[in-house]
Order: C-alpha cells, then structure tokens, then sequence
C-alpha cells in the first residue's frame, strides 16, 4: 500500500501553508488536507486484500445504535439454530450468543483510532512524500487493528463450531502435509455442514467453499504437486503399493505457469503471513481452541491443536450472509475521521492528525467457515 501526492502547484502550496507561522493559515491548511484525503483513507481501507475485508459491510448512522434482524436471515424457527460469535470491544475475546431466529440482535462496536505527525521543516520543505508516507502509516494502522478483530471473530468461531455432530475443523491424515486428498475432504466436509434447513440437501449445491485462507508455506506444498506424486491409496484391484502418480500434465503446466497460485481447483487461494507454525493468527486459533480435541476425516487421529507445531487451514464460503462489521456512517457520509491534532506548541515545531472510525464485527453463520489442521 502506498499514497502519494502529485507535485501539482496547489498541493504544494498547500503543504507549504501547514508550516507557516500564522497559527489560523496553518490550521486552516491541515483541516483542508485532513478533508482532501478521507474520501481516499476510507476507499484504500476498504480495499485492501486483507483478512478484515473478507467481511460484508452494512452502514449505520453514527449517533444510532445498530442491530441486525435475524428472522431475515435464517428461515428457521428452532431456538437453538443461530450461534453467534460477537466481539464487544477492540482487542477483547468474542463471546457466543444462542439466539431464537425470530429476534433483533444488538451489535456491539468499539472505535479504532490512530494518530500522526511529522517535524514541520519537511512541509517548508514541500516534502510531499513524506505526507504520502505519514497518511500510509495511518491507514496500515487501522488496518492492522482492523486485521486483529477479524482474526479474534473468524478462529474463535471456526474452533467451536459444531452442526451434524460434525466439527468444522479437521486434521489431515498425513501430518504436516497438505496434498489434494485434503483439499477434497475440506470440500466434502463443507457440504455435509451446508444443508436444507430440514437437514437435508440444499437447494443450491455450490463448492462449499468460494475462499482458502493459507500461509506461504501452505501455497509452497501447492506449487509441489507440480512435481511431486499426488495420489494417497494403493493400486487397483487389491494392489498393495501405492505407486507416484503425478497429477496430470494440464494441472501441472497450469501450476508451472501460475507460480502465485491466485486460484486452483476453482477456489480462491488468499496467502497472509499472519498464518503458519508459530504466526500471529495461528496462535489466535490455538487459544480460541483450547482443550478441544480434533479428527481427520475418517475419525481418528483425535489430537489437541498444538500452535507450536501445527498450523490451521481456513476455507470460508463467500456466498453466504456470514461475516458482517458494521460501520457507522457521520453526518456527511463518511466512515473514517481525520482531524488536525492541534496539541503541538510552536516550541515542538510539529504537524499531526488524528483519526478512526467506529465499527463491529460479527459472525452469524459460522457453517461458512471450515478448517484443516495441517
């Protein structure tokens, strides 16, 4: 992510304005800058490829109190359908609410804030640049909280799902391995979740899964079965060898010439470092998990997560109602707030900004979020 300013007459003039030494031409040249670029905060924050946005947005009013009808979501009635995973504060641990479907639930939201400056030579200077980087710092900053309560929502409601007697997670039969047999699984065990609201087949029979959350270790085992075999059972007709077979040669070109891998069996391959052995969010999901025990697709294998050694898989279907943050909207259709941070003294020789924006997250179907421990 990058923001930059173009060395135009008026932007540098403006910039020039926020150093002078008539306190009222100097703020009025920051609140003018601070009104310039909110409109672009909010649109690169909203856009970024990162975990936060892979939840769905809905507006409230900034003086209102938002809520979310839930009988519009769900066609069912029994009181115990609807698990929600909600977070009541920045950085605090979502709790669940078993809700009746025929309710309004009240979200919770929690502001976001952060704050700028830089000495005041470089804007005498017209060091544009440096703005641009100052205004970059802020939105990484939202963003990078932002990141933390989608990943505090998202593994805390993946590690305590349940529906069909079925957990959504499960473990690989080879640990430490990730081939397509697992890949096939997740899919399957994404259908058995996915059912009617009587429990059987749904009108619709998608993928299940629109969207795969891995690090880069796991995008690394994809680009191997560019060359490695990739068949997990034994010959045909009782044969007692697995002999390597390699995946066939359409697939492999394709991986060869797709080093990225933006997309394979049809689904989204999003790669964050936050996940992977030992890494931020896989250590989110570790704790959501605690003491719960977790098999692989034919049962056995019952193990506790172990952070330290072994790393989450999360697939997320896209198509469905579930991951929402709600935001509240100013008097001026705006979402993030960016204001003159007017503490500095002339003595301090500083210019600075401060901003947020208020938002809530929540998850409402967690039999959209699937996992596989690796």
């Amino acid at each position: 992510m990058k923001i930059t300013f173009d060395y135009t007459p008026e932007q540098i003039e403006l910039v020039k304005a926020m150093a002078s030494k008539n306190r009222d031409t100097a703020y009025e040249a920051q609140a003018a800058l601070a009104v310039l670029i909110q409109p672009m905060l909010a649109e690169v924050i909203s856009q970024a490829p990162v975990l936060s946005n892979l939840f769905t947005e809905i507006r409230y009013n900034a003086d209102d109190n938002v809520s979310i009808p839930l009988d519009l979501y769900y066609d069912v009635t029994d009181e115990d359908y609807v698990e929600v995973w909600s977070q009541t504060q920045a950085g605090g641990l979502p709790t669940s609410q078993v809700l009746p479907t025929m309710s309004e639930m009240k979200m919770h939201t929690y502001s976001l804030d952060t704050a700028v400056s830089f000495d005041k030579k470089y804007a005498q200077k017209s060091r544009l640049d440096v703005v641009g980087k100052t205004m970059t710092r802020v939105a990484q900053e939202i963003l990078l909280k932002q990141n933390s309560m989608s990943a505090n929502v998202i593994m805390t409601a993946l590690a305590n799902a349940t529906t069909n007697s079925k957990k959504h997670v499960q473990r690989t039969q080879n640990s430490g391995n990730f081939v397509l047999q697992d890949l096939n699984e997740i899919l399957t065990l994404a259908k058995r979740i996915l059912t009617s609201w009587y429990g059987g087949s749904p009108e619709s029979r998608g993928k299940g899964i629109t969207d795969l959350i891995v690090s880069p270790e796991i995008v690394e085992k994809i680009r191997s079965m560019a060359y490695n075999p990739i068949n997990t059972t034994t010959g045909p007709l009782g044969g007692t060898s697995a002999e390597g077979i390699v995946a066939p040669d359409e697939m492999r070109m394709s991986i060869f010439r797709n080093a990225g891998i933006p997309e394979f069996y049809g689904i989204s391959i999003m790669e964050f470092n936050e996940f992977g052995v030992g890494q931020s969010f896989n250590s989110v999901f570790d704790t959501a998990a605690g003491s719960t025990q977790y098999t692989d697709a034919t049962g056995g294998g019952s193990a506790v997560f172990d952070g330290a050694s072994e790393e989450i898989l999360v697939g997320i279907d896209r198509t469905r109602d579930s991951l929402l943050k709600a935001v509240a909207v100013d008097e001026d259709d705006g979402v993030f707030s960016l204001a003159v941070d007017d503490q500095w003294s002339v003595r301090q020789g500083k210019i600075g900004w401060y901003g947020g924006l208020e938002e809530g997250r929540t998850c409402l179907d967690d039999r959209a979020l699937v996992g596989k421990i690796i």
